[in-house]
């Protein structure tokens, strides 16, 4: 999991129309702005200053720079004068990154004593911004408009949020899942259109036989198993529940073995989400549990019983926050059973072994449990509870003609009391407006039961990204109602076709 040296470029738009000393003002006044917010400390990747763009020639040329260097992850516009917009359409045309519009000005007031026509044809960026993202509407170009002065702290969170959705723009096709095993039998919600998803998001989605997977396991050395198996006793609180702890050892050796070659198996072959099914697993000892939850710690993505648009989310969400500071985690989950008693009502969230531990509060545990499904021993997973706090959970389904992503704020909880005899990791939350309206919205617009949840991504952030993504987004929050929801998913069948 690399975090890599991205930066955004700072392109201010401007002409010749007004002299040389305008345009020293203008190019000084960009030099500050992109100065101040480098040294806000609030944005996760380095602006670059471009010189003034005043023709046609330099914004193609520069946007064509942009899309040429690997380390650009998108372009900041601004348009400090008056500049006109039909030098801007080749360049536009033809750029093919992230694009922020950010409508601000130098000047935060009006300087009423002093001001007269030199100043207002300086500094005009109401007029300017105007003529510029008219031409970028009239071209159909997705882009984030951001407003406001740019030393505002809102200004800079919302610029701060936009590169974390740029990132993800620019990754999403780097992201190549690799399957073992296919799709459950007879189950809707986890089938999907792998062409269309490489053709959407340039997602490379694989399949291997599960034996070619067994193979690498079988091969790792024992002194390597042995030495990962000690991290795990010094790291994990064991709850071995009264078996016999050589046997337990074992166990845990078994998931040891499997983490060290199914990674393998992805670095070799350059994949970076995976997913694994109970039904197919061939040589396999155990159902992949510790393994795959300590895989999605370090970054990978995952998916259960095939799901590969969930192993490809979650690998994509935790690229997008892998330089946040402070974050909380991200993983899979799916929706399990509900607690329905009035005023506490919630969804028990968890998984059959594979919840990452990267959302855990507090200890965590190993256990080895019997499963009932996959027909192999016992499999060791570790047990946890999620932390408090809000957070988004994400479907993303396949409705035949097109892709939609459902994105609902949640709130997570602490449960009423504890759980010894449930030996997954799990969570506990309310999904907003409220539990009512929250569940009635998530089946209307179709949402599957697994979910890829963070709570270090904003419900604004994905819908960014799925609008750069060309996609349909639903949106589930505080300010959903049923009629209006039910009105916008029947628009969205004719206007997303």
């Amino acid at each position: 999991m690399e975090t890599k040296n991205y930066k955004f470029w700072f392109c201010t738009g401007s002409q010749d129309l007004y002299g040389d000393e305008c345009l020293r003002k203008v190019a000084e006044h960009s030099a500050k702005i992109v100065e101040g917010l480098n040294a806000s400390g609030r944005l996760p990747y380095e602006v670059v200053l471009k010189p003034t763009l005043i023709s046609q020639a330099s914004i193609r040329q520069t946007m064509n720079d942009a899309n040429n260097d690997p380390m650009c992850a998108g372009v900041i516009t601004w348009m400090h004068t008056f500049s006109p917009a039909k030098m801007w359409i080749l360049g536009l045309k033809e750029y093919k990154k992230p694009l922020c519009h950010l409508h601000t000005q130098f000047n935060k007031e009006i300087p009423y004593e002093t001001i007269d026509m030199d100043f207002m044809n300086e500094n005009q960026s109401a007029h300017g911004d105007r003529e510029y993202g008219h031409i970028v509407s009239r071209m159909g170009i997705e882009r984030k408009i951001i407003v406001g002065h740019w030393t505002s702290e809102s200004v800079m969170n919302k610029l701060a949020d936009w590169m974390i959705t740029a990132i993800g723009i620019i990754e999403s096709s780097h992201i190549r899942v690799c399957r073992f095993g296919d799709n459950m039998n007879n189950v809707a919600v986890t089938e999907g259109d792998k062409v269309e998803a490489q053709i959407k998001f340039g997602w490379e989605i694989d399949h291997y036989c599960v034996n070619d997977l067994v193979e690498y396991v079988n091969a790792v050395a024992d002194g390597d198993v042995e030495a990962l198996v000690e991290e795990y006793y010094s790291k994990y609180k064991i709850i071995d529940e009264g078996r016999d702890l050589d046997e337990f050892r074992r166990h845990v050796a078994v998931q040891a073995r499997q983490e060290i070659g199914i990674e393998k198996f992805l670095v070799d072959n350059n994949y970076q989400a995976v997913v694994t099914h109970f039904g197919m697993l061939g040589g396999l000892q155990q159902l992949p549990g510790l393994a795959i939850q300590r895989l999605m710690e370090k970054g990978y993505g995952f998916g259960a019983e095939g799901d590969w648009k969930v192993a490809a989310m979650v690998r994509l969400m935790k690229l997008m926050t892998a330089g946040k500071k402070d974050k909380k985690g991200t993983s899979m989950m799916e929706d399990y059973t509900y607690n329905l008693v009035p005023g506490k009502e919630g969804i028990l969230q968890a998984h059959m072994l594979e919840v990452c531990p990267s959302i855990a509060d507090g200890d965590i545990g190993i256990k080895v449990c019997p499963l009932s499904m996959g027909n192999r021993e016992d499999p060791a997973r570790l047990v946890f509870t999620s932390k408090e706090g809000s957070g988004i959970a994400t479907s993303l389904i396949d409705l035949g003609d097109r892709f939609r992503l459902l994105i609902n704020a949640v709130n997570c909880k602490k449960v009423e009391k504890p759980m010894p005899k449930l030996p997954v990791g799990t969570a506990f939350w309310t999904p907003e407006p409220s539990f009512e309206t929250g569940l009635e919205s998530w089946i209307l617009a179709g949402g599957a039961h697994h979910t890829a949840f963070t709570y270090d991504l904003t419900v604004e952030q994905m819908a960014d990204w799925a609008a750069a993504m060309g996609i349909e987004s639903v949106i589930i929050d505080k300010d959903t109602n049923i009629r209006d929801l039910k009105n916008e998913l029947r628009w969205n069948s004719i206007a997303y076709r």
